[in-house]
């Protein structure tokens, strides 16, 4: 498998912990955070665009 290469999300703090996320070449993606960079959880593309819309919703609701 290629090398991931990690993007941090633009929501993370600055010095406090980052959330990273990289694409794969079977349409995976993969998140981590930065306090444990060797654990990553799979997601397909729709169900991760599905829970960050209805996360999204949420907060707008708050």
């Amino acid at each position: 498998m290629p090398e991931l290469r990690w993007q941090k999300s633009s929501y993370s703090q600055e010095a406090s912990a980052c959330v990273y996320l990289a694409a794969t070449t079977d349409t995976t993606l993969r998140l981590r955070e930065s306090d444990q960079p060797d654990v990553a959880l799979h997601a397909e593309r729709a169900a991760l665009a599905a829970l960050i819309a209805v996360v999204k919703n949420d907060a707008a609701k708050a």
